[in-house]
């Protein structure tokens, strides 16, 4: 049962890649910032469902890792605009 989830996971995230991945291209705006910014909320909202509260996989742990990273990143990314708007 844990592959079940564990592949439940993996598509859900490659679905969501491929969606993002598909309007960015039909909208022909390539913006990385707000490419990153969707994923993140994918990966966050994959990982609030698919996380149990009694039981941790080595890979809900690598993952939450992974979503730890990105917030950070985030972060910085935000706060870069914030700057770049009180420069100008």
């Amino acid at each position: 049962m844990k592959s079940g989830k564990k592949n439940l996971i993996i598509i859900s995230m490659t679905l969501w890649l491929v969606i993002l991945i598909i309007f960015t291209v039909l909208s022909s705006i390539i913006n990385l910032e707000i490419l990153f910014v969707l994923w993140l909320i994918g990966l966050l909202v994959i990982l609030e469902l698919s996380d149990s509260v009694y039981l941790q996989p080595h890979y809900i742990r690598y993952i939450k890792s992974v979503a730890a990273v990105g917030v950070i990143v985030f972060f910085i990314i935000v706060a870069l605009k914030v700057m770049e708007i009180i420069g100008k």
